[in-house]
């Protein structure tokens, strides 16, 4: 009988090999970049991936203020919060978003595509957005990934 071991094997916390990843959002739809900066901070284009377990990359995102916005979203598309204070509602469109500071707009759509719970909350911390080509992470010699490359 062949002994191969046919095991399954998740990662944890102390297995897991995280990277620092570069991506310019330069000429990319807001949508599908935003799904790609997703998976890439979930680890799902890693071998490894376990679905409870933080095993993705801590990803840097320049040229923030340059993602694009197709037909109307600029101008209609909104969002909303609430203060808690009776009427309290306030409302910020895209285009608001963009004049105010344009990393929101890259920041919302990420979030919005992580699970809804601890580990969302914990992968949204390996998310750094940036202004311009610029950013502060240098000392951690990240490595940049071309986002068409990826499916």
């Amino acid at each position: 009988m062949n002994t191969l071991s046919y095991k399954t094997i998740s990662a944890n916390k102390a297995t897991v090999q995280k990277e620092w990843i570069v991506v310019d959002a330069e000429g990319h739809n807001l949508g599908r970049f935003a799904t790609k900066v997703a998976k890439l901070l979930r680890g799902k284009y890693k071998p490894n991936y376990t679905p409870h377990v933080d095993c993705g990359d801590n990803v840097i995102v320049i040229n923030a203020e340059k993602i694009n916005l197709t037909g109307n979203k600029l101008e209609e598309k909104t969002y909303i919060r609430h203060t808690g204070y009776p009427g309290g509602q306030r409302i910020l469109t895209a285009k608001m978003a963009q004049d105010k500071n344009p990393a929101i707009l890259v920041e919302k759509a990420v979030k919005g595509m992580l699970p809804k719970n601890k580990l969302g909350a914990e992968l949204f911390r390996n998310l750094n957005v940036y202004v311009g080509p610029e950013h502060k992470h240098e000392a951690q010699s990240p490595k940049t990934v071309n986002l068409n490359d990826l499916m």
